[in-house]
């Protein structure tokens, strides 16, 4: 059980590194019940949708690297888990 756990957490970290080296940056849509939410506090006011900022994450260039080598390093963890502690 310990072993899948370590190597599906170490599979997620490569994979995540490997996305961050071939994007520029992620953009985030706001969740439509926030919106809405703000939308609604004035008793008078228009009830047209208010404007979302829409978040952005840019990633530093060492970030993929990093997320790539230590998720390399948990499944090489994973491997080297005695028998005793998997089951």
């Amino acid at each position: 059980m310990w072993r899948a756990m370590f190597l599906a957490i170490g599979t997620f970290l490569i994979l995540l590194g490997a996305q961050c080296l071939g994007v520029e940056k992620f953009i985030l849509k706001p969740r439509e019940g926030a919106a809405q939410a703000a939308a609604q506090p004035a008793l008078f006011a228009p009830q047209g949708p208010a404007p979302a900022a829409k978040r952005e994450l840019v990633p530093p260039p060492w970030a993929a690297w990093s997320l790539m080598s230590t998720g390399a390093v948990v499944c090489l963890y994973s491997f080297n888990i005695p028998a005793r502690l998997n089951g």
